[in-house]
C-alpha cells in the first residue's frame, strides 16, 4: 500500500507546495490540504503505518524530521524546531515517540 492509495497525488503535492520554505510547516494546515483530515480513523493509521519507516509502531523523533519526505522523496526535512512542535502536540503521553491512537488524535484534532 502507497500513500496514494489513499491521498490524492494533487493534494500531497499541494501540502507539500505550502511547506517548502524552511519552518513553515503547520501540520494541521499540511493535514487538511493533504486531504487526511477527510479520512476515516482506520485510513488514517493505514497512513500512520506507511509513515512509521522502521515499522515499530511508533514514529520517534528522528523518523519525524523526514515526515515530508515520506510523501515525496524530494521534499524537505523538517527543521529540529518543526519536529519538536510537531512531536510536542502529538506525544500525549510524553513518550518520546508517537503511536497510531495519538497520530489519528492528532489528525482529527
Amino acid at each position: 500500500m502507497s500513500l496514494t492509495d489513499i491521498l490524492s497525488a494533487s493534494d500531497i503535492a499541494a501540502a507539500l507546495r505550502e511547506c517548502q520554505a524552511p519552518d513553515s510547516f503547520n501540520f494541521k494546515k499540511f493535514f487538511q490540504t493533504c486531504g487526511l483530515t477527510k479520512k476515516t480513523a482506520t485510513q488514517v493509521k493505514d497512513v500512520f503505518r506507511i509513515l512509521d519507516n522502521d515499522q515499530s509502531g511508533f514514529i520517534e523523533e528522528e523518523e519525524l524530521k523526514f515526515f515530508l519526505q515520506r510523501f515525496e522523496a524530494s521534499a524537505r526535512e523538517l527543521s529540529s524546531t518543526e519536529t519538536r512542535e510537531f512531536m510536542a502536540a502529538a506525544d500525549h503521553d510524553r513518550d518520546g515517540k508517537i503511536g497510531a491512537d495519538e497520530f489519528q488524535e492528532l489528525v482529527h484534532s
